[in-house]
């Protein structure tokens, strides 16, 4: 595994042990409260990263592959996302910690295999109208939107950081 590949699974791998301790020191009551950015409940919240934003990983294969990306706009995503609130709204901690550690060590086990080469591999992603490549894509939907979901969710709790 080169240097690069090893950072990025580290960052990853201690991104997704802080989401997980965050949700395990939420009381039912936290579960409830309501993050202001996303205007979702805590709980919905860790559900659309442990589910979505982990569901980046089939992106980061086409690039990868070599293949193209779905044309999906922000609006369509945006679509998804109340779409994904509405049919998770009631989901549990048990529920979104499985989702985490299940997807979280999908995640990781396919970032350590991929090479130099398939870091900088690059897709068209029209969410942003240009190309990405695949480590871009990781960092920018998983470290940087999820990151900031945290962030969001730390500060309905009044959990610090």
């Amino acid at each position: 595994m080169s240097q690069r590949t090893k950072e990025l699974v580290e960052r990853f791998t201690a991104f997704n042990n802080d989401f997980i301790t965050f949700v395990e020191n939420c009381t039912d009551e936290d579960w409830q409260k309501v993050c202001g950015g996303e205007q979702w409940a805590v709980g919905v919240v860790a559900h659309h990263v442990a589910a979505g934003h982990f569901g980046a990983i089939d992106f980061v294969r086409m690039i990868v592959a070599g293949e193209a990306i779905p044309e999906i706009t922000m609006e369509a995503i945006d679509q998804m996302n109340a779409q994904h609130a509405k049919e998770h709204a009631n989901c549990t901690k048990e529920e979104v910690l499985a989702l985490l550690r299940e997807n979280g060590s999908a995640f990781a086990g396919y970032l350590e295999g991929l090479s130099e080469a398939d870091l900088v591999r690059t897709g068209y992603l029209a969410a942003i109208g240009g190309d990405v490549s695949a480590q871009q894509l990781i960092e920018m939907v998983i470290l940087q939107s999820g990151g900031e979901h945290l962030n969001s969710m730390k500060a309905a709790t009044g959990t610090s950081s």
